[in-house]
């Protein structure tokens, strides 16, 4: 891969990371709901997602994937239906007041719990692989060894992510010193609740171009 083109595949990536989707609804949902050390863990799961995704693609599995109507069908129900999951679990958390500190919701909010539920959001999700299917291949030079070239761009991807998704997370958690009312937190929990049901319907209707 040339210089050039990592450059190209450099900017594309933070578009992808900035542009809005389950990824930042969940990241604004842990910080908001947990603060920015706690919320840290789902970020870490979102990004082995992400890998996961691009691992599929790479080993051509991806391809299948999309070729096959059921096996897509079967990811797009399961990341649909988790969405939705999500979102009643947010909309349910109990309304009240947050403390980045605070040792309470240690069962949702422990790190192998976050971790796993960053890496749901983007390893369900099979917009992400026929996404990675269009746009990688733009950047690899079939002629040159595939690995090092989709570790590349596995890694800038991460990098990437992580920041935009640190962002999103870091200014979630800010809000955390305004919710001192139960009603302020039942209306955040409500409104990420609504965005990741929303999310898990927009996923529903997804169809393969």
């Amino acid at each position: 891969m040339t210089l050039e083109t990592w450059l190209a595949f450099f900017a594309a990536s933070w578009l992808i990371s900035l542009s809005p989707g389950a990824g930042a609804i969940s990241c604004m949902a842990a910080g908001m709901r947990y603060g920015y050390a706690r919320a840290f863990w789902n970020i870490v799961g979102l990004q082995i997602g992400i890998l996961f995704v691009l691992a599929i693609v790479a080993l051509g599995l991806g391809a299948i994937i999309a070729a096959s109507t059921t096996l897509f069908t079967a990811i797009k129900w399961l990341g649909a239906a988790y969405l939705v999951w999500l979102g009643i679990q947010q909309w349910r958390a109990p309304a009240s007041p947050v403390r980045e500190e605070s040792g309470a919701d240690t069962t949702q909010g422990a790190p192998r719990q976050l971790v796993l539920r960053g890496f749901l959001v983007n390893a369900t999700n099979p917009k992400g692989i026929v996404f990675m299917l269009a746009v990688l291949p733009q950047f690899i030079d079939p002629h040159a060894p595939q690995l090092p070239q989709y570790a590349l761009c596995g890694a800038t991807l991460f990098f990437t992510d992580l920041v935009v998704m640190s962002g999103y997370t870091g200014l979630a958690a800010k809000v955390l010193r305004m919710l001192r009312e139960p009603h302020h937190v039942r209306w955040v929990n409500r409104t990420f609740g609504g965005l990741f049901v929303a999310a898990g319907a927009v996923l529903a209707t997804f169809r393969r171009a």
